[in-house]
Protein backbone atom coordinates (compact mmCIF):
# COMPACT_ATOMS: atom_id res chain seq x y z
CA UNK A 1 0.00 0.00 0.00
CA UNK A 2 1.19 3.14 -0.88
CA UNK A 3 1.23 5.79 1.76
CA UNK A 4 1.06 9.76 0.62
CA UNK A 5 3.18 12.22 2.42
CA UNK A 6 2.29 16.08 2.29
CA UNK A 7 4.40 18.86 3.17
CA UNK A 8 3.96 22.23 3.77
CA UNK A 9 5.30 24.91 1.33
CA UNK A 10 6.57 28.06 2.23
CA UNK A 11 4.48 30.98 0.42
CA UNK A 12 7.05 32.80 -1.98
CA UNK A 13 8.09 36.42 -0.28
CA UNK A 14 7.41 37.84 -3.72
CA UNK A 15 3.62 36.66 -3.25
CA UNK A 16 3.43 37.95 0.05
CA UNK A 17 4.78 41.33 -0.87
CA UNK A 18 2.15 41.87 -3.74
CA UNK A 19 -0.34 40.62 -0.82
CA UNK A 20 0.64 43.51 1.52
CA UNK A 21 0.66 45.88 -1.44
CA UNK A 22 -2.90 45.01 -2.25
CA UNK A 23 -4.53 44.98 0.61
CA UNK A 24 -2.84 48.18 1.52
CA UNK A 25 -4.11 49.60 -1.97
CA UNK A 26 -7.74 48.43 -0.57
CA UNK A 27 -7.51 50.02 2.67
CA UNK A 28 -6.23 52.93 1.42
CA UNK A 29 -9.04 52.95 -1.04
CA UNK A 30 -11.89 52.38 1.07
CA UNK A 31 -10.37 55.46 3.95
CA UNK A 32 -10.71 57.59 0.79
CA UNK A 33 -14.00 56.52 -0.21
CA UNK A 34 -15.31 56.97 3.86
CA UNK A 35 -13.85 60.51 3.86
CA UNK A 36 -15.89 61.44 0.67
CA UNK A 37 -18.96 60.01 1.71
CA UNK A 38 -18.61 61.40 5.63
CA UNK A 39 -15.98 63.93 5.69
CA UNK A 40 -14.44 63.86 9.20
CA UNK A 41 -14.53 67.84 10.96
CA UNK A 42 -12.72 68.36 13.53
CA UNK A 43 -15.27 69.60 15.94
CA UNK A 44 -12.90 71.18 18.39
CA UNK A 45 -11.14 74.60 17.82
CA UNK A 46 -7.73 75.96 18.54
CA UNK A 47 -9.31 77.92 21.30
CA UNK A 48 -11.20 74.80 23.03
CA UNK A 49 -7.98 73.00 22.76
CA UNK A 50 -6.39 75.45 24.58
CA UNK A 51 -9.14 75.46 27.34
CA UNK A 52 -8.85 71.96 27.75
CA UNK A 53 -5.15 71.65 27.77
CA UNK A 54 -5.04 74.42 30.86
CA UNK A 55 -7.89 72.40 32.44
CA UNK A 56 -5.72 69.27 32.76
CA UNK A 57 -2.35 70.30 32.15
CA UNK A 58 -1.53 69.16 28.75
CA UNK A 59 0.04 70.41 25.58
CA UNK A 60 -3.00 71.59 22.98
CA UNK A 61 -2.05 69.38 19.80
CA UNK A 62 -1.79 66.13 22.14
CA UNK A 63 -5.92 66.78 22.88
CA UNK A 64 -7.84 64.72 19.91
CA UNK A 65 -11.56 65.27 20.85
CA UNK A 66 -13.81 65.09 23.99
CA UNK A 67 -17.50 63.63 24.51
CA UNK A 68 -20.05 62.96 27.29
CA UNK A 69 -21.20 59.42 27.94
CA UNK A 70 -24.32 59.35 29.86
CA UNK A 71 -24.70 63.04 30.53
CA UNK A 72 -22.22 62.77 33.42
CA UNK A 73 -18.68 61.99 32.27
CA UNK A 74 -16.76 63.87 30.03
CA UNK A 75 -14.10 62.20 28.39
CA UNK A 76 -10.78 63.42 26.95
CA UNK A 77 -8.65 61.87 24.22
CA UNK A 78 -5.69 62.41 23.70
CA UNK A 79 -3.79 61.70 20.14
CA UNK A 80 -1.48 59.01 21.12
CA UNK A 81 -4.83 56.84 22.32
CA UNK A 82 -4.84 57.68 25.71
CA UNK A 83 -8.56 59.52 27.76
CA UNK A 84 -9.32 60.34 30.58
CA UNK A 85 -12.86 60.86 32.14
CA UNK A 86 -14.01 63.68 34.54
CA UNK A 87 -17.07 65.08 36.40
CA UNK A 88 -19.21 66.88 33.70
CA UNK A 89 -20.46 69.59 36.21
CA UNK A 90 -16.60 70.18 37.40
CA UNK A 91 -15.29 70.03 33.66
CA UNK A 92 -17.97 72.54 32.78
CA UNK A 93 -17.17 75.00 35.86
CA UNK A 94 -13.35 74.68 35.15
CA UNK A 95 -13.97 75.46 31.01
CA UNK A 96 -16.28 78.99 32.12
CA UNK A 97 -12.70 80.01 34.45
CA UNK A 98 -10.49 79.68 32.39
CA UNK A 99 -12.07 80.75 28.91
CA UNK A 100 -13.01 83.98 31.10
CA UNK A 101 -9.01 84.37 31.62
CA UNK A 102 -7.70 83.07 28.57
CA UNK A 103 -6.73 85.97 25.71
CA UNK A 104 -7.46 85.57 22.19
CA UNK A 105 -4.70 84.56 19.64
CA UNK A 106 -4.79 86.71 16.31
CA UNK A 107 -6.24 83.52 14.65
CA UNK A 108 -9.26 83.32 17.14
CA UNK A 109 -10.05 86.60 16.87
CA UNK A 110 -9.54 86.42 12.89
CA UNK A 111 -12.31 83.49 13.46
CA UNK A 112 -14.66 85.03 15.28
CA UNK A 113 -14.08 88.19 13.32
CA UNK A 114 -15.06 86.15 10.29
CA UNK A 115 -18.16 85.08 11.48
CA UNK A 116 -19.38 88.73 12.56
CA UNK A 117 -18.73 89.85 8.98
CA UNK A 118 -20.35 86.86 7.00
CA UNK A 119 -23.55 87.90 9.39
CA UNK A 120 -23.15 91.29 8.69
CA UNK A 121 -23.02 90.71 4.67
CA UNK A 122 -25.97 88.67 4.48
CA UNK A 123 -27.79 91.47 6.79
CA UNK A 124 -26.77 93.36 4.15
CA UNK A 125 -27.34 91.55 0.72
CA UNK A 126 -24.26 91.11 0.16
CA UNK A 127 -21.64 87.62 -0.67
CA UNK A 128 -18.66 87.71 1.04
CA UNK A 129 -16.16 86.63 -0.99
CA UNK A 130 -13.10 84.41 -0.73
CA UNK A 131 -11.50 85.41 2.55
CA UNK A 132 -7.52 86.00 3.18
CA UNK A 133 -6.78 84.91 6.37
CA UNK A 134 -3.39 86.92 6.65
CA UNK A 135 -4.59 90.46 6.67
CA UNK A 136 -8.35 89.58 6.83
CA UNK A 137 -9.51 91.28 4.15
CA UNK A 138 -12.58 90.19 1.77
CA UNK A 139 -13.82 91.34 -1.85
CA UNK A 140 -18.03 92.62 -1.50
CA UNK A 141 -20.17 91.54 -4.23
CA UNK A 142 -23.57 92.66 -4.61
CA UNK A 143 -26.14 91.33 -7.06
CA UNK A 144 -23.31 89.71 -8.76
CA UNK A 145 -20.54 93.23 -9.21
CA UNK A 146 -17.68 93.80 -7.19
CA UNK A 147 -18.80 96.61 -4.86
CA UNK A 148 -15.37 96.82 -2.33
CA UNK A 149 -13.44 95.35 0.42
CA UNK A 150 -14.24 94.84 4.14
CA UNK A 151 -11.66 94.11 6.49
CA UNK A 152 -10.46 93.82 10.07
CA UNK A 153 -6.36 93.98 11.47
CA UNK A 154 -5.28 95.27 14.43
CA UNK A 155 -6.42 98.77 13.94
CA UNK A 156 -9.96 97.92 13.14
CA UNK A 157 -12.47 97.46 11.10
CA UNK A 158 -11.99 98.72 7.60
CA UNK A 159 -13.92 99.16 3.96
CA UNK A 160 -13.42 100.64 1.07
CA UNK A 161 -15.84 101.01 -1.26
CA UNK A 162 -15.25 100.89 -5.23
CA UNK A 163 -18.32 102.52 -6.79
CA UNK A 164 -21.63 103.28 -4.96
CA UNK A 165 -24.45 100.61 -4.07
CA UNK A 166 -28.08 101.28 -5.06
CA UNK A 167 -30.35 99.69 -3.16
Amino acid sequence: MNYATHTQQAIPSSFRDEQALAQAELDTHLETQAEAVAPTQDPLTSRDRRIISEIIEVEPESVRTIWIEGGITVWVQFVEDGRLPFDRDWFAKRVAEVKATLPETPLERNERLSDELEKACTVFGLYCGEIDWLSFSTKLYQDGHFVGFVGCNQQGWYASAIRSVET
